[in-house]
């Protein structure tokens, strides 16, 4: 099953409208994004809580790493660059973080709050080789914007 991404925004957007608590909206997006699609084994949120550090927030699947320097992984490499990870095949990444053995692609997006600070990243994993492509990165960059900017 492929996710509508245009109904998923919409159903995101009606569900957390008026509501400006970040975690309870990454644990919203989280479950929405999660079970929108069958490609998508574990989706959550790693929030920026110090100098050049992530920590695990809301998520869905197995468990996720509790905390990812930004020097290390796909995440780390998400919130230290600032752009968008698209990982065909994480075996291929350098550093990748194995947080499961069962991840073979990987999608992670910086989150911006409206004032522009890096404030976390999202992480999608799949047991799927080359799941994520500029199309995923796209709608979901899309509704992040839409949520938290």
């Amino acid at each position: 099953m492929r996710v509508d991404y245009a109904e998923l925004r919409q159903r995101i957007m009606a569900v957390a409208e008026g509501e400006q608590d970040e975690t309870a909206l990454m644990a919203t997006l989280a479950c929405e994004i999660h079970h929108a699609d069958s490609r998508f084994d574990w989706t959550g949120f790693y929030r920026v809580v110090g100098p050049e550090l992530l920590k695990i927030g809301p998520y869905q699947g197995g468990h996720g790493c509790l905390t990812i320097p930004f020097s290390r992984g796909v995440c780390g490499a998400a919130a230290r660059t600032q752009e968008t990870q698209l990982v065909p095949d994480v075996d291929a990444f350098p550093g990748h973080i194995a947080c499961a053995s069962s991840t073979r692609s990987e999608i992670v997006l910086p989150v911006w709050n409206g004032a522009g600070e890096l404030i976390a990243v999202l992480d999608i994993d799949s047991d799927e080789p080359d799941t994520f492509d500029q199309r995923d990165a796209d709608a979901l960059a899309d509704i992040l914007k839409a949520v938290f900017g």
